[in-house]
């Protein structure tokens, strides 16, 4: 690309023509033609990406962890500050999705940012932690599901303690590939239907959050008391760990892990009409908004735990699984059945599964632009479109590179969590290069767009990226001890691994021919 490519200059749609012309125009200028439809508006690129970050999906199946890491006090206190600083996260990536409005988003900005010197290698490492932590999150979110639906059964036929049924893990593993498959199935449908899939599961996020936290305590016989919900610590974790502070840090993961995936309005932005404004509203929009209703998720939810030790404990009805042991129990001793609690358990499979489907929408227009831009084997094939306008090759690899990865947990639950923690860990890391790239080298050369944070963008960017380098330190320490083979915390080896392989890539091959976003218009 020329020097002049990925300037911004701005364009209105009463400079000539309706917005998509403005759109198509600013694509032009970054390098590439219009490819994908551009039919997205501003609420149906928020609501991908607010299903994406769904409370009801990472706060309910990470619950477990809240509990044992501090209690009460760790998810009420510590939700808000994650929530503030993932924000600003998020204020500074709207920032550089309001100047670099492209389906590439992170790794196409780290290569704008970075100048040409430094450019390529920026966006080699930033596209590959984007979409491999892209991966490990459809991954998680779709395995998380049929874990749920396994507890579901579990429950439906009685309970662990009524002689009810529990899934192998080979039905779970076939559980998480027919989910993968209906997620392929909607994601190769036209981006309408997907715009309206999209905006029927940001809809059921947002209500069953309110049904959720106003039910639950409502139909509870026994509910905890304010002084519990708001002062508790509870430290009776099993894990071999006393310290306050260090327990605190560690259940800080709920809240980080519930918070990501909101890069997804920027790679939906060559689908979004009025890109450079919706897609930075879409990013801020969708982490704002969780918080608020995410808080309220985990008060409702926290003043009917009254027993934590026994929420957890692998001998109750579900197996453990605090979230599904609290529905089921709170209806159970109100009616006498526990089916109320499996219906509302249904409400949040619904919305992981919704949540998967955005994910894989997501990945797959990241795969699209980076094999458009040659970084990935293949790159001609995964980056066609078809007829309705859909990149189907790159939504058919993301599904199959999200079951190779939940395979390894046939062989070791350790070696995939080991995987999968590159979904949170792995993905800031992606958000943090472009922001240190912008506070840095293009400290001064920044052009920013519509959206921009004027004077205190500098700031912002600063803490944002402090405050991942500081999670990628905390979220690898170990999290129980004695530390064994079982206990250790694998975190630093995989992201560490995936580094090196990155880097490795990078001085053996890639950088004799990748040279970042190329254009692919015709001079």
């Amino acid at each position: 690309m020329e020097d002049q490519e990925g300037l911004y200059h701005p364009l209105h749609a009463d400079d000539g023509g309706p917005s998509n012309c403005a759109d198509d125009s600013r694509l032009n200028q970054l390098g590439y033609k219009q490819e994908l439809r551009r039919s997205l508006s501003a609420i149906s690129n928020f609501s991908v990406t607010f299903s994406i970050v769904s409370v009801l999906t990472g706060l309910s199946t990470t619950y477990s962890m809240g509990l044992t890491y501090g209690g009460p006090m760790t998810m009420v206190y510590g939700w808000p500050i994650v929530g503030l600083l993932t924000f600003i996260v998020g204020l500074s990536m709207a920032e550089i999705c309001s100047a670099f409005p492209t389906s590439g988003g992170l790794y196409f900005w780290s290569a704008k940012l970075s100048g040409h010197r430094w450019g390529p290698f920026a966006s080699w490492i930033t596209g590959w932690f984007n979409i491999v932590g892209q991966w490990a999150v459809t991954t998680s979110v779709d395995f998380s599901l049929a874990q749920l639906i396994q507890v579901i059964i579990l429950l439906s036929t009685g309970g662990k303690n009524g002689g009810g049924y529990e899934a192998s893990k080979y039905l779970v593993i076939a559980f998480h590939g027919g989910i993968l498959l209906l997620h392929a199935i909607i994601n190769s449908l036209p981006i309408s239907w997907l715009s309206f899939f999209g905006q029927l599961a940001a809809a059921w996020n947002f209500v069953g959050v309110f049904v959720l936290m106003i039910l639950i305590p409502c139909v509870a016989k026994e509910t905890a008391s304010a002084k519990f919900v708001f002062t508790h610590f509870n430290t009776d974790n099993e894990e071999g760990i006393n310290n306050y502070v260090y327990i605190f840090v560690l259940g800080l993961l709920m809240s980080q892990y519930t918070l990501t995936g909101y890069d997804a309005s920027a790679h939906m932005t060559e689908e979004t009409k009025n890109a450079d404004k919706n897609g930075p509203k879409g990013i801020i929009s969708s982490i704002g908004i969780s918080i608020i209703v995410g808080f309220g998720y985990i008060l409702g939810i926290t003043f009917t735990v009254t027993n934590i030790p026994f929420l957890l404990n692998e001998s109750n009805d579900a197996g453990g699984y605090a979230i599904a042991e609290i529905f089921y129990q709170v209806f159970k001793s109100r009616y006498g059945s526990g089916v109320g609690g499996i219906v509302c358990l249904g409400v949040v499979a619904v919305a992981i599964f919704f949540c998967g489907m955005s994910s894989v929408t997501s990945n797959s227009r990241m795969a699209y632009a980076f094999s458009r831009d040659g970084a990935m084997p293949f790159s001609s094939l995964w980056h066609k479109v078809n007829k309705q306008e859909v990149p189907i090759n790159a939504v058919w690899l993301s599904t199959f590179i999200s079951f190779c990865m939940a395979l390894t947990s046939l062989g070791s639950i350790v070696a995939f969590n080991a995987m999968v923690s590159i979904a949170t860990i792995g993905l800031y890391i992606a958000y943090a290069l472009p922001i240190f790239f912008r506070v840095t080298l293009a400290r001064k050369s920044f052009v920013p767009g519509p959206f921009n944070l004027g004077r205190y963008g500098v700031l912002v960017g600063w803490i944002a990226v402090i405050w991942v380098a500081t999670i990628s330190v905390l979220f690898s320490l170990p999290v129980a001890y004695p530390i064994t083979i079982e206990t250790l915390n694998y975190t630093p080896v995989a992201v560490g691994g995936l580094f090196i392989l990155i880097v490795s890539s990078w001085v053996l091959r890639a950088r004799y021919w990748f040279r970042g976003p190329i254009t692919n218009i015709d001079a």
